[in-house]
């Protein structure tokens, strides 16, 4: 029972590891630069600074910002307006084709206290888009998502099928043992079990927020039909607004709701974040935690009053979590040489299980019974 158990372990992890291998290390490599996003950027002179103004400037009017923003492109529809999670002194306007579109949108950055206009930021191209679109979804956008979610739980399966189907043979073995006096083939076998044991929480935690991450379109999509659609329900069957009330006005309600929350981003009329009556006004708190975690506030679009605000559920709670912990983005720069180490390590160990199987398949391989009869004897 304990032989065919065993080999029932060493076929799963072979063909999880075999699947996933290649996508995964295309995902360590896009993941290395995307772990300093923010520095390359800079180094790069992509990021913009907003002048230095004294402290008690007064910040513009929202209507301000959002008047500069559409006088660039009249003919586009304002889907949303942002800033960093540290930054105070700028907004950012995405203009679209329509409200839900994604190609060829605009963006305008524009300073949070002068209302001017300050860059053009091209978020959509460049070699750290690049990077992240295939680290995201291969180009191949909510399909490629899906896959690369499946092959996030591949690895996950494979992680776990290696910690069960080699502990028996590292048992008489001291930790991080390399047996150099051996055959080389040993000495990669040990190599890579050592480096995988020595990955193996960090590679689990990246690997499991990698799956939450690329499913993260689905999570969004059965919150719009938990949550969303109860918030919206008095609207049902309204036509939509013909005129929208002051955004200031819709904003100032939103911060008398949550007096302790700063807004994060706001979602207009008809994106995927609010409804085709409403401002969606996102809070958040200050707290390395709370500033991940929104609180949708929903704005009636046409009397800027108050409809309705919900604590998020645990599902967009966890997959707001999961973002930036997948990227080592909570302990500043510690943390991400840390994690830049723990991915390097990582390709180690795919690189070299895939070379054990590759130079297994011209040579004869003891299965997987004879191994656990020498180890024994061993």
């Amino acid at each position: 029972m304990y032989i065919k158990s065993i080999k029932t372990w060493a076929w799963v992890h072979k063909w999880s590891s075999l699947v996933c291998t290649l996508f995964m290390l295309l995902l360590c490599l896009t993941g290395l630069p995307l772990i300093f996003s923010h520095e390359i950027s800079h180094l790069l002179g992509n990021e913009v600074e907003a002048p230095d103004l004294p402290a008690t400037t007064k910040l513009a009017s929202m209507d301000s910002i959002l008047n500069n923003a559409k006088a660039l492109y009249p003919d586009r529809v304002v889907q949303f307006v942002f800033r960093d999670i540290d930054e105070d002194k700028t907004w950012t306007v995405s203009l679209g084709k329509t409200a839900t579109s994604e190609d060829d949108t605009k963006f305008v950055m524009l300073d949070a206290r002068t209302a001017n206009v300050l860059d053009e930021p091209k978020f959509n191209e460049g070699f750290m888009y690049v990077m992240f679109k295939l680290h995201v979804d291969l180009f191949a956008g909510f399909p490629g998502m899906l896959f690369l979610g499946f092959m996030g739980v591949l690895l996950i399966v494979a992680i776990i099928s290696g910690v069960v189907l080699y502990a028996p043979f590292m048992r008489r073995l001291a930790f991080g043992e390399i047996r150099k006096d051996r055959a080389p083939k040993l000495k990669r076998l040990d190599t890579h079990n050592f480096l995988g044991v020595v990955t193996l929480v960090w590679a689990l935690i990246v690997g499991l927020t990698g799956v939450i991450n690329a499913w993260s379109d689905l999570v969004v999509k059965y919150w719009q039909f938990d949550q969303m659609s109860s918030m919206i329900a008095p609207y049902k069957g309204l036509p939509p607004p013909t005129h929208y009330a002051s955004l200031q006005a819709s904003v100032d309600a939103a911060q008398a709701r949550e007096p302790d929350k700063r807004l994060g981003f706001i979602a207009f009329p008809g994106t995927t974040f609010s409804s085709p009556h409403h401002y969606g006004m996102f809070m958040r708190g200050d707290s390395p935690i709370t500033s991940r975690l929104f609180k949708p506030v929903l704005i009636d679009a046409e009397t800027a009053k108050l409809t309705d605000s919900r604590d998020l559920p645990w599902y967009l709670a966890t997959l707001l979590i999961s973002q930036p912990l997948h990227f080592g983005d909570y302990g500043g720069m510690t943390l991400k040489i840390i994690w830049l180490i723990l991915d390097v390590i990582t390709i180690v160990v795919l690189w070299t299980g895939l070379m054990l199987w590759w130079k297994k398949r011209k040579q004869h391989v003891p299965d997987i019974e004879t191994k656990i009869r020498l180890n024994e004897a061993y």
